[in-house]
């Protein structure tokens, strides 16, 4: 089964702490959906552009998109 990430990004001088929130409600939603994603987290790009993630089952992807409206997304490898 192929897996995705779908990805938000935040840029501007408070990307990164911007990511790091956006993570913890990510975090929520898996546990308040009982969701069986384990693949989660932020990057920084560089000091105006960082991201939060979350990779899922391709099967399992449209709900979720269609729920937290993901900016992007690329198949996970």
């Amino acid at each position: 089964m192929r897996k995705l990430k779908l990805i938000w990004d935040f840029k501007g001088p408070t990307g990164q702490k911007t990511a790091e929130h956006h993570l913890i409600h990510l975090k929520e939603y898996i546990v308040n959906n009982k969701l069986d994603v384990t693949i989660t987290g932020i990057e920084t790009l560089n000091d105006m552009h960082s991201l939060a993630y979350l990779v899922v089952d391709e099967s399992e992807m449209k709900p979720i998109r269609e729920a937290l409206k993901p900016h992007r997304g690329q198949v996970y490898q």
